[in-house]
């Protein structure tokens, strides 16, 4: 069986990992790397992380307890190999990077914590910011640290639609009930 693609020894693996690591803005872990990196039908699991250490002690990587990044001397060898990877596997690449700059990005301007309170209920803290400041704070009452615990899982994946949903309801009273959404028009409190 014939695997078809662009990457065919571990010259091209380490081509592909420098060019990923050079376009991230935020440290990786090797996972992460591998998952950035798989857009290519011939690339392996097993070359990435083999070649993972040997980048690293070739100081073209720096490893530490917030993931992997590039070195300067990785971004002299990027700037120099970039143009030999193959355009699709570059494109593919830098879509999947370019993703994850936005997930990491958007995920920093998101907090949670659970508060414990001397009556046995907990404060969920449930925060979505941006460049310029807060957006919004929700502290919620709850009756267990654990149901607290489980809005504070749910929060970052949600924060957006929660934001816009709050937003459309404080907007509401200049909005006629028809253009509210079918769940907030059943919801609204009557005025």
């Amino acid at each position: 069986m014939t695997h078809h693609g662009f990457i065919n020894d571990m010259l091209d693996v380490k081509k592909l990992i420098l060019f990923v690591t050079e376009k991230l803005l935020y440290p990786v872990s090797e996972q992460k790397l591998f998952s950035l990196c798989m857009q290519d039908d011939k690339l392996s699991y097993f070359q990435v992380m083999e070649a993972i250490p040997q980048m690293v002690e070739s100081n073209l990587l720096t490893e530490n307890e917030e993931g992997l990044t590039i070195t300067e001397h990785g971004r002299e060898i990027a700037s120099i190999t970039n143009n030999a990877l193959a355009l699709p596997v570059r494109q593919r690449a830098e879509k999947a990077v370019d993703r994850y700059n936005r997930e990491v990005r958007r995920d920093s301007f998101i907090r949670t914590e659970v508060v414990e309170q001397p009556n046995g209920e907990a404060l969920a803290i449930l925060h979505l910011g941006s460049e310029v400041g807060s957006l919004m704070t929700i502290e919620y009452v709850c009756p267990t640290s654990r149901h607290a615990a489980k809005l504070t899982r749910i929060f970052p994946e949600r924060a957006n639609q929660l934001y816009q949903a709050v937003t459309e309801i404080l907007t509401a009273k200049q909005t006629s009930d028809a253009e509210l959404s079918p769940n907030l028009r059943k919801n609204r409190v009557p005025d």
